[in-house]
C-alpha cells in the first residue's frame, strides 16, 4: 500500500510546479514497478498554477513527508506519535475538503484522489495499531513486564533481593518463543514491533543471566589489597543496582531513568575501577576484570533505542543468515522428496544420511546474531533434518528386524506400532497442507491412535519392553510435534 501512496497524487497532478525542478517526495528506496495512470498520457486540462492545484501540491508534499512515518509506525493508538500522525492526516483531509474546485470536473477528480490518499494513510495507520498481532505483541510484552517487575524490579526498589532463578529464566524464554510465533503478514510495522519486543526481552534475559557474584578471597591479605577488594565490592553493589535499572528500562518499567543517564553511571564506575592499583595481586586483578566485563555487558544493551529503526534488523527476508538457512531447507526438501520416492518403490538403498548430518553441522555454524527469529528459523530447519534422519533410522531398523518365535508378545506389539508410525511419518514428511485440511486431521487422529495402542501395551515387568515402549511414545510425539510445526504458518 505504502509504495503506491507517494505515486498516485503525482500521477494525477502531472509534474509538480517547483520552478521546473522535480520534487523529492521521500518515497521508499525499494521502487515498485511503475504503472502509468491514463492521465499521464495527456496534458492536464487545468493550469498548473491554479490556486486549487497549488494547494493540492502542498498537500502532496505533506503526504510524501508523512507517508514513510505512517508506513513504519509500530506503536499503538495511545502512543504520542500515533496521535500526532492522526492529527496531521486529519488536518490534511480537512485542507483537501476546503479546496474550491469551482465546479470543474478535473479539479474535483484531483481533490477526490488526494482525499483518498490521505484516507488510505489514516486507514493503514489504524489497521496496524489495532491489528490482532500487534495487540498480541503488546500482551506478551505486558506478561514479561509483570514477571520482571514482580521478581526483579520491585524487590530491588524496596531494598530487597531480586528473585532470579531458573524458573524466571524459563518463563521468559517461553514468552520469547511465543513472540517469535506471532504472525506479521509481512507488514513492516508488525515486524518492527515484534523485533523491538524480542530484542528487549532477550536483552533482559542476558542481563539476568550475566550476574557476577562477589568474589571471596583468601585471607590474610595486605591492607592496600583489602581496600581494593572493598572498593570493587562497592562497585559491584552499584552494578547490581544498575542492572535492575537497566531491566526496568528495557521492559518499560522506568519512568525516570534514561539510557543516557545509566550509561554515564556505568562509565563512571569503570573509571573508578581503572583507578585502583591491583598490580600486585593476580586474583584481585582478575576480579576487577570480571566486574569491568559485566559493566561492558550492561553498556551494550543501552544501544537498543535506535536499533528497531534499522530495516535490516526486522526485515529478515534480506538477512544473510536467513538466506543461508533457506538454502539448506531447499536442499533438505530435495533430499526428502528423493527419499520418499525411493521408499514408495520399496528401495531402501537411497540413504543420504551423511549428507543430512553435514547439513546439521552447516546449520550449527549459522550466525544468529542473537536474533530470536533467526534462532527459531535455524531450530526449525534442524528439526526438519532430524525428522528425516530418524525416519531413515527407523526404516533401516525395521528392515533388519528378524523376530524369533520366542519374542515377547508385548515387545512384538511395540514393534508393530513402530511399523505403523514409520508409514505415518512418511505421510507427515510429504504433507504440504493446512490444519483445516481433512488429511491433517486424519494424520493427527491416526498418530493419536498409535499413542493409545502403545499405552495399552503391558510390559509385565520386562525392562526391554518398557524401554522400547518409552522410545516409541517419544517417537510418536515427535511426529505429532513435527506435523504441528509444519502447519503453524510461522514466519520470520
Amino acid at each position: 500500500m505504502c509504495a503506491n501512496v507517494f505515486g498516485v497524487l503525482k500521477s494525477l497532478f502531472g509534474k509538480p510546479f517547483d520552478g521546473g525542478k522535480r520534487m523529492d517526495h521521500g518515497a521508499p528506496q525499494q521502487q515498485q514497478p511503475q504503472h502509468h495512470h491514463p492521465m499521464q498520457q495527456q496534458q492536464p486540462l487545468y493550469h498548473p498554477q491554479h490556486p486549487a492545484m497549488m494547494r493540492l501540491y502542498e498537500v502532496q508534499k505533506e503526504v510524501a513527508s508523512l507517508g514513510p512515518q505512517v508506513c513504519t509506525f509500530s506503536g499503538l493508538q495511545d502512543d504520542r506519535d500515533y496521535k500526532r500522525l492522526e492529527r496531521d492526516l486529519t488536518r490534511l483531509l480537512l485542507d483537501v475538503d476546503r479546496v474550491d474546485t469551482e465546479g470543474r470536473g478535473d479539479l474535483q477528480a484531483a481533490r477526490k484522489k488526494a482525499a483518498q490518499e490521505v484516507e488510505g494513510l489514516l486507514r493503514y495507520l489504524e489497521e496496524n495499531a489495532t491489528h490482532p498481532s500487534r495487540l498480541a505483541i503488546e500482551q506478551l510484552s505486558n506478561e514479561a513486564r509483570h514477571l520482571v517487575d514482580e521478581r526483579v524490579v520491585a524487590p530491588q526498589r524496596s531494598g530487597g533481593v531480586a528473585e532470579i532463578n531458573d524458573e524466571l529464566v524459563e518463563a521468559l524464554q517461553k514468552i520469547v518463543l511465543r513472540l517469535t510465533q506471532v504472525k506479521t503478514e509481512g507488514r513492516v510495522p508488525l515486524r518492527k514491533a515484534r523485533y523491538r519486543a524480542l530484542t528487549r526481552l532477550c536483552a533482559v534475559q542476558d542481563v539476568i543471566e550475566g550476574r557476577t557474584p562477589q568474589q571471596t578471597l583468601s585471607l590474610p591479605l595486605p591492607g592496600d589489597t583489602h581496600q581494593a577488594v572493598h572498593c570493587i565490592n562497592q562497585v559491584m553493589v552499584q552494578v547490581s543496582m544498575a542492572r535492575g535499572q537497566l531491566v526496568a528500562l528495557l521492559t518499560g518499567l522506568s519512568g525516570r531513568d534514561s539510557c543516557a543517564h545509566l550509561s554515564r553511571v556505568l562509565m563512571e564506575l569503570q573509571v573508578e575501577l581503572d583507578a585502583l592499583d591491583v598490580s600486585g595481586n593476580t586474583a584481585i586483578r582478575n576480579y576487577r576484570k570480571q566486574v569491568v566485563e559485566e559493566i561492558n555487558g550492561l553498556l551494550k544493551h543501552l544501544d537498543l533505542e535506535g536499533e528497531g529503526d534499522d530495516t535490516r534488523r526486522y526485515d529478515l527476508a534480506q538477512n544473510n543468515s536467513i538466506r543461508e538457512i533457506e538454502a539448506v531447507r531447499a536442499h533438505v526438501s530435495h533430499l526428502r522428496e528423493g527419499i520418499l520416492r525411493h521408499c514408495a518403490m520399496g528401495d531402501l538403498g537411497f540413504r543420504p544420511k551423511a549428507e543430512l548430518v553435514s547439513l546439521l553441522s552447516h546449520l550449527d555454524q549459522v550466525d544468529t546474531a542473537r536474533n530470536p527469529c533467526i534462532r527459531e528459523a535455524r531450530r526449525r530447519a534442524v528439526v526438519e533434518v532430524q525428522a528425516i534422519i530418524t525416519f531413515l533410522d527407523l526404516r533401516e531398523a525395521l528392515a533388519r528386524r528378524h523376530p524369533g518365535p520366542d519374542e515377547n508378545p508385548a515387545h512384538r506389539s511395540v514393534w508393530l506400532v513402530l511399523g505403523s508410525l514409520s508409514d505415518l511419518q512418511a505421510q507427515v514428511l510429504g504433507f504440504d497442507g493446512k490444519r483445516a485440511d481433512k488429511s491433517y486431521m486424519m494424520l493427527e487422529e491416526l498418530l493419536t491412535k498409535q499413542l493409545l495402542a502403545l499405552d495399552a501395551v503391558e510390559p509385565h515387568g520386562d525392562e526391554g519392553t518398557k524401554a522400547a515402549r518409552k522410545q516409541a511414545v517419544k517417537f510418536a510425539q515427535n511426529i505429532l510435534n513435527y506435523l504441528d510445526m509444519k502447519t503453524d504458518e510461522w514466519e520470520y
